[in-house]
């Protein structure tokens, strides 16, 4: 790598250090308020409000609800199937309308206790909740993040970035590292359009609501070139957003390109081709 390479790279990994240290300034006093909390009121679990007594996260009783995604499924999309078609198999989605990145994979299905996981998580300011999803996304990525060179979080526009103080993608990227050492790249790829909330819209019309909305600037596409890079996010709905953020990687350089998501939308009946 020449002088001019390897300064600019320099230069941009420590443009990338300050969101990271900021964002670990705010979890550890988000951590701190919550610490203080649980010390004057009991943890609640977030699907049905009964009391935890010392444990975080779910309840006996929701965890057993809550619906893990584990083999078999699409090899592309992570997708569960109804039967086992064999290694390797691709899902009619997945053979109809190929992402821009290899693999996505979640740790489990958006059902009813995973939506409330993720509202409290997201909306509740309960980054305590971080490292226990991110065991189970590192758990359901293990192939992936075996591979990877970095993780990346799904970043968020600014301004609604400041309205939400944290970004639940990085909190969970940052979990993830912690179990599997790859190193997480904040401040990489950039979300350059603010774009309208995606629920309520179609397939098509996520796809046209995220259409240019990242990108990866010049000054830090040495940080992307012919890496692996894993996408980090708490749900995936349609992919319009994952596979949008994969197009931008890609056009900078990237090697290849994975998904890992705490939860995912899936449809009663999936059949493999």
């Amino acid at each position: 790598m020449n002088r001019s390479v390897s300064a600019s790279q320099e230069q941009s990994e420590e443009q990338t250090a300050f969101p990271a240290r900021a964002a670990r300034f705010g979890g550890g006093v988000r951590a701190l308020w919550r610490t203080l909390l649980d010390a004057a009121l009991p943890p609640l679990c977030p699907s049905c409000r009964e009391p935890l007594g010392d444990g975080v996260g779910l309840c006996a009783s929701c965890w057993s609800k809550l619906s893990l995604i584990e083999p078999p499924f699409c090899a592309r999309l992570g997708i569960p199937f109804t039967y086992d078609p064999g290694p390797g198999l691709l899902s009619m989605e997945a053979m109809a309308h190929p992402p821009a990145y290899d693999r996505a994979r979640a740790a489990v299905r958006y059902d009813e206790v995973a939506r409330k996981l993720v509202l409290a998580f997201k909306y509740a300011d309960r980054l305590d909740f971080a490292p226990m999803m991110g065991s189970w996304m590192a758990r359901a990525g293990r192939e992936l993040l075996a591979d990877a060179d970095a993780l990346m979080p799904v970043p968020l526009h600014w301004r609604r970035l400041w309205a939400r103080r944290f970004n639940q993608a990085a909190a969970l990227a940052g979990a993830i590292s912690e179990i599997s050492h790859v190193p997480v790249l904040h401040d990489v790829l950039k979300r350059v359009r603010a774009t309208p909330q995606q629920v309520g819209l179609s397939k098509a019309q996520r796809a046209d609501n995220v259409q240019g909305a990242f990108r990866v600037p010049d000054e830090a596409k040495a940080l992307v070139t012919g890496r692996r890079i894993v996408l980090v996010d708490d749900v995936l709905t349609s992919g319009a957003t994952v596979d949008t953020c994969a197009r931008a990687l890609l056009r900078a350089g990237a090697g290849h390109v994975d998904v890992l998501v705490f939860a995912r939308v899936v449809a009663p009946v999936r059949t493999p081709i």
